[in-house]
């Protein structure tokens, strides 16, 4: 093997190998390349402690999204969620912040809604619950304020 076709497979190698590095980087990293079919819809919550950009929105256990940006709106949390298009969300929707576990991550789950209107892009989802806060249960239940 001369040393030309030596330099020419290691080449090959080293650039597959950066190819489905970068292929594992997008994919574990959960990025979006181009797009990716998805609508926006903004829910408020009274408190989103602990949820991030980059949260996955389920629905049934099932990822059908991501949480996108977080940003205060007056006095409440404003959550805009990416949706992919082949979800349909009805006006009655309700979006709750949850824990995965007892002190696992935190993530937004929706509650399909039956009626017939559906949520459009940009729309926004009335009906919300706040995540669990557990330290101020904690700190009622040690200071004897839980009923």
């Amino acid at each position: 093997m001369g040393k030309a076709t030596l330099e020419l497979v290691v080449g090959a190698f080293v650039l597959v190998g950066v190819v489905c590095l970068g292929y594992l980087s997008i994919k574990l990293g959960k990025l979006e390349i181009i797009g990716g079919h998805l609508y926006e819809i903004e829910a408020e919550f009274d408190s989103v402690s602990g949820l991030k950009p980059g949260a996955t929105v389920e629905i049934a256990g099932v990822a059908v999204g991501r949480v996108k940006a977080i940003t205060l709106k007056e006095d409440r949390g404003s959550v805009m969620l990416s949706i992919h298009n082949d979800v349909k969300l009805y006006d009655d929707t309700i979006a709750s912040v949850k824990t995965r576990g007892i002190i696992g991550e935190k993530f937004v789950s929706l509650s399909p809604g039956g009626s017939g209107d559906v949520l459009k892009a940009g729309s926004k989802i009335r009906d919300t619950e706040s995540g669990l806060d557990l330290e101020e249960l904690v700190s009622q239940y040690i200071h004897g304020k839980v009923k």
